[in-house]
């Protein structure tokens, strides 16, 4: 796609432009203006880089923990909708063994999406969620997923995810994580601290070996109290460590939500859904997370037994709810939305922001925030009717 949008409002973690033009060529960014594709006035239009979904299993009814290739790209086809031009495939656990299959198609799904060829979000990489996490903090995690440290298991891991493994989370407390976050953090993988009953000098010593992301904070971890202040204390403590935040107002009350982003500021919380292949999908649906079935019910993703679980929330939800429940502005939401996720995905230096040279990952946004467009890699993946129009020249 060439495209020239001009007079719009541009806005990413570095600047909010009242009236600026924006260029793209084929899947980038670019400094001129193009000369040979259309030139369309968004004066009426707001345009922010894409959001990247750091934590996600899932949506629409499609699951990422999956050994079916096909469920990783039809989520990448509908997930546009919603505002996502980059995602990590979530992958969780499986019972008394290592999650191989899953990771290995996720790799193959990743090297697929690198091609830039279908209208979709780009995946990016691998979350592996667990399964080296805490019995007693496991959340929705099955008691069978879950796995002890081990140095032969970690390089078994590096080997299946051959150089795709962006993002993992554990708890640091368990015996062999020292090691384990050690070699990862070597490897070029980020490593978040979560689903831990890590106490404050446990969680002190996991960050001074190199964990800079911590994994929906509030949830799944050791409270803050004031006389056992626990991980959350160490985070906060921590400038390097980017913190998630569920941003549905149910995982993390809004009152806390806003408390979470006083605490860390704007630059160090990461926006996250945490969504199921629930999300899209209408109230008391079924759908299935990593064997277990769960049901949409009130907003919510449910268990059998009514064990909360991951979300039904998509990003362009994420978007509205942080700006109505915390202080921030709409250029602060763009960095937790966009430029701080691609940090923790390392993505940082071609995608987040409306910079020359990026990719082509922009939103196109009305004046009331309704998101109009979605250009993944310079390619229109979502449209309203009205925007279709434009930006086909009819």
């Amino acid at each position: 796609m060439q495209l020239t949008l001009k007079n719009a409002r541009l806005i990413d973690a570095t600047q909010d432009l009242a009236s600026g033009t924006l260029s793209i060529e084929n899947t980038r960014i670019v400094d001129q203006e193009s000369t040979s594709g259309a030139i369309i006035d968004a004066s009426d239009s707001i345009v922010l880089p894409g959001f990247i979904e750091v934590h996600t299993h899932g949506g629409h009814g499609f699951n990422l923990h999956t050994t079916d290739i096909n469920e990783i790209h039809s989520y990448a086809r509908w997930v546009p909708e919603t505002g996502v031009t980059a995602f990590l495939i979530g992958v969780v656990g499986t019972p008394n063994a290592l999650p191989a299959s899953q990771l290995q198609t996720a790799v193959q799904a990743i090297k697929q999406s690198s091609t830039g060829h279908e209208l979709a979000a780009e995946a990016v990489g691998i979350h592996m969620e667990g399964p080296y996490i805490s019995l007693k903090r496991r959340g929705a995690h099955s008691p069978s997923w879950l796995r002890t440290p081990d140095p032969q298991e970690t390089e078994r891991i590096l080997e299946l995810t051959q150089g795709q493994l962006q993002l993992i989370t554990l708890a640091p407390e368990l015996p062999g994580a020292h090691e384990m976050i050690r070699r990862l953090v070597s490897a070029g993988v980020t490593v978040s601290i979560g689903h831990t009953d890590a106490d404050y000098q446990q969680a002190q010593e996991a960050i001074k070996l190199g964990i800079t992301h911590a994994t929906h904070v509030f949830n799944a971890m050791r409270p803050l109290l004031h006389r056992d202040p626990g991980p959350i204390a160490a985070i906060a403590e921590a400038p390097q460590v980017l913190g998630e935040l569920i941003s549905d107002g149910i995982h993390v009350e809004p009152a806390v939500m806003d408390i979470l982003v006083r605490l860390l500021g704007p630059k160090r919380v990461i926006v996250i859904t945490d969504a199921l292949a629930g999300a899209g999908l209408p109230e008391n649906a079924t759908f299935n997370f990593g064997g277990q079935v769960a049901h949409v019910i009130c907003g919510a993703a449910r268990l059998e037994d009514g064990t909360l679980t991951g979300t039904v929330l998509t990003l362009d939800q994420a978007l509205h709810n942080i700006l109505d429940i915390t202080h921030v502005s709409l250029q602060e939401a763009s960095c937790m939305l966009s430029y701080n996720p691609a940090l923790s995905a390392h993505v940082a230096q071609r995608k987040g922001l409306l910079k020359a040279g990026y990719d082509a990952d922009l939103l196109i946004y009305d004046q009331s925030l309704r998101l109009q467009a979605t250009i993944c890699r310079g390619q229109l993946a979502f449209a309203t009717e009205a925007w279709r129009s434009r930006l086909s020249g009819n």
